[in-house]
């Protein structure tokens, strides 16, 4: 893994936020019962690997954005995980609205630096360590399997756009957003007042990568890229996508700690 050199002067990332309200339509039958974020790679829980790899980097607090089957995420998470506090949000629009609603969402309980992270996403948790520093991007060179938002840098390798979809998409120059943020105080407070801005227009439909790319163009945001190994992530969307992971994290991965989940005394 490489990233960019940046000071630690800034306060350190210390809440973690997950988007988890969705409903994982693309991984049914499997989300028919079973929220997107607990559905088992390799015999554990997408949340289940991302709670522990939280702990060993000393969150002490996580927000979650619920909708679809919240009850379930509430049981199995409950109000404490062994040092991280737990509280959740409820999405009442969740099978009408998209990312951007629940992002907006969590203006409503977090006022301090925290970490954005998508609930379909397994990786080593090495890869965290660089993130902890507020005004982050995890970025990946590009591989066929991967779609969506792409970021271009600068020769100095700042970042220069966002791209939503495949246009433009060049893999000399694109990198995949691996949909993991770290965001300072003031910059949260920037970004959740487009987003406020969007919601009240009603646009409530689209992605929070619209934000990013509009204030990005208008030189009102920037992060610092961190690269993420390509072959040491992965974002499970469809069945195939599972597939693939569970190959990505065998048996005998760091992951694969136990067949059922181990759970620290609150």
């Amino acid at each position: 893994m490489h990233y960019i050199d940046l000071s630690d002067d800034g306060e350190q990332v210390r809440t973690a936020l997950l988007l988890a309200a969705g409903t994982g339509s693309r991984l049914s039958p499997l989300t028919d019962s079973t929220p997107k974020c607990l559905v088992e790679v390799n015999g554990i829980p997408i949340l289940e690997r991302l709670i522990r790899s939280l702990r060993s980097h000393g969150f002490k607090r996580l927000v979650v954005v619920v909708g679809h089957l919240s009850e379930v995420i509430q049981d199995y998470l409950g109000s404490r995980y062994a040092d991280i506090e737990i509280t959740y949000i409820a999405s009442p629009r969740y099978k009408t609205t998209n990312n951007i609603y629940s992002l907006w969402l969590a203006g409503k309980v977090i006022d301090e630096p925290f970490l954005l992270i998508e609930s379909d996403l397994v990786f080593q948790p090495t890869l965290l360590k660089p993130m902890l520093q507020p005004d982050r991007i995890a970025v990946s060179k590009l591989l066929p399997w991967m779609n969506g938002t792409t970021v271009t840098l600068n020769e100095r390798h700042q970042l220069d756009a966002f791209w939503l979809g495949t246009v433009n998409r060049n893999e000399a120059c694109h990198f995949k957003t691996v949909n993991i943020y770290s965001f300072s105080r003031s910059t949260w407070q920037l970004i959740w007042e487009r987003l406020d801005r969007h919601i009240s227009a009603n646009k409530v439909k689209g992605y929070y990568e619209s934000v990013f790319a509009e204030m990005v163009a208008e030189e009102n945001l920037t992060f610092a890229p961190v690269f993420f190994d390509a072959d040491r992530w992965y974002e499970i969307d469809t069945l195939e996508d599972l597939s693939a992971a569970e190959k990505m994290l065998p048996g005998h991965s760091p992951f694969q700690v136990a067949a059922q989940r181990l759970r620290p005394p609150a």
